[in-house]
């Protein structure tokens, strides 16, 4: 289950309690009581249906309390001060009890002091997987929503409020919202647009997808791949086997999967990534950076900062951009694979390179950079080949070392690394609006499985 995994702060579990509270409380009906429920039809799909509907007076900036056992949810918004639903209930009608497990799924419906509450409860455990239920409510742009489903996929519109939604197994699709964002889900997806809050989102296995996150932003899936367009704030991001994908990066990111890879566009801050097996690439790094993979490359199109990257098998490529705002000693260490640096011809850097197999591998340094090059005899036996020296009177270290791979120190070439960065920034971008576009069309086209 997703709050097993996700032991987030004493809100959380304040969150939680006031959950169980609602689907465990009882209700007396007030204000606008449902219609009777109409008697019950056989449609051309052969299924028997009812439909329940109702209304109930609000405003903006109250709150929708909603909990049901099973059932789709789609929340639509209006401008009026009152909130609409509507329920359809669908049965298989070659069930002897079709009828009977219509009439055994209950709506209540009222009024309360902070805005309304529904509940939609199904009478025994023999209605789930033989019966439909899908409610549409509208509600006024400026509210807040607290809604879970046993069982179901919740779809909400643009909304101006405070949103959380809960579901032990569906699909969550949300537009814009104007507060906070609270979004677990067992083991479906997770699509939402920009959130002008903090947003927290929980997947048992499924992907998440985001646009622009203005507060800080904790995201964990049991093992789909997250793509965020950006977070203003701090970044939390974390999978077990998925892909990690942050076009633009606030104060703080840290990114972890399994087995994925993990692209960042452009990290204004502090930067910590971690995979077990993928590559990591950076786009721009302006931040302390610490990057490792067991079995990747890392790739980094403009460095402006302190960076120690560390890698078991794959290559290290870097670029440094000149003259550097954020100046610190970087690190970078493989143990099977080659490392290149790109130095523009003004950019004061020490440089410190050894490779630990220098019988099998050497360090090539372009003529324009005066590093001296000697040779010694390795722990192991073997000879080792070390390169080092000031360039343009020397600044903060540039540490490289691999065990069997080479080293190449290379006179940089800034419009090439500037076209390089542009293009990577586009590719980023394009590729998150379309899938965001194909997760949220997947969803959205997806009904309860019974």
């Amino acid at each position: 289950m997703i709050r097993k995994m996700l032991p987030f702060t004493p809100a959380r579990i304040a969150w939680s309690l006031g959950v169980a509270l609602l689907a465990a409380g009882s209700a007396v009906s007030s204000g606008a009581p449902a219609k009777d429920k109409p008697k019950a039809k056989t449609d051309s799909g052969q299924r028997i249906t009812s439909e329940l509907k109702g209304s109930l007076a609000s405003s903006d900036g109250q709150h929708l309390h909603f909990s049901t056992d099973l059932g789709n949810i789609v929340i639509h918004t209006q401008n009026s001060g009152k909130v609409d639903y509507k329920v359809r209930l669908e049965a298989d009608a070659s069930q002897k009890d079709a009828k009977q497990l219509l009439s055994r799924f209950t709506v209540d419906a009222h009024e309360t002091p902070d805005g309304v509450s529904l509940k939609g409860r199904s009478s025994g455990k023999q209605c789930s997987g033989r019966l439909w239920v899908t409610f549409e409510i509208s509600v006024p742009k400026n509210y807040n929503l607290e809604v879970s489903t046993g069982g179901g996929n919740i779809e909400i519109d643009d909304i101006n409020g405070r949103v959380t939604l809960a579901t032990s197994g569906g699909n969550l699709v949300a537009g814009n919202i104007g507060g906070s964002a609270r979004l677990e889900t067992d083991g479906g997806h997770i699509s939402v647009k920009a959130v002008a809050g903090e947003l927290v989102g929980a997947t048992g296995g499924g992907h998440i997808t985001t646009g622009s996150v203005a507060g800080n932003a904790v995201l964990q899936s049991g093992g789909g791949h997250i793509r965020v367009a950006s977070v203003g704030g701090m970044a939390r991001l974390e999978t077990t086997g998925g892909n990690v994908t942050l076009e633009h990066s606030g104060t703080e990111l840290v990114a972890t999967t399994g087995g994925g890879q993990i692209q960042v566009g452009e990290a204004a801050g502090i930067v910590r990534a971690k995979t077990g097996g993928g590559g990591i690439r950076v786009v721009r790094v302006s931040g302390p950076t610490n990057l490792e993979t067991g079995d990747g490359s890392i790739y980094l199109t403009q460095v402006d900062s302190a960076v120690k990257a560390s890698t078991g098998v794959g290559a290290i490529t870097a670029w440094f951009v000149a003259p550097s705002k954020h100046p610190g000693r970087c690190e970078f260490q493989s143990g099977d694979g080659d490392i290149v640096v790109y130095i523009p011809r003004q950019l004061p850097v020490t440089i410190d390179a050894q490779i630990q197999r220098g019988d099998e591998h050497q360090v090539i340094v372009d003529p324009a950079f005066p590093l001296t090059v000697s040779y010694g005899g390795g722990s192991d036996g073997r000879h080792t080949v070390r390169a080092e020296g000031a360039i343009n009177g020397g600044g903060e270290v540039i540490r490289l070392r691999t065990v069997a791979g080479n080293i190449h120190v290379v006179l940089s070439d800034a419009s090439k690394q500037v076209q390089i960065y542009k293009q990577q920034m586009e590719q980023m971008q394009r590729k998150l609006q379309m899938q965001m576009r194909m997760l949220e069309q997947s969803m959205s086209g997806s009904d309860e499985t019974p």
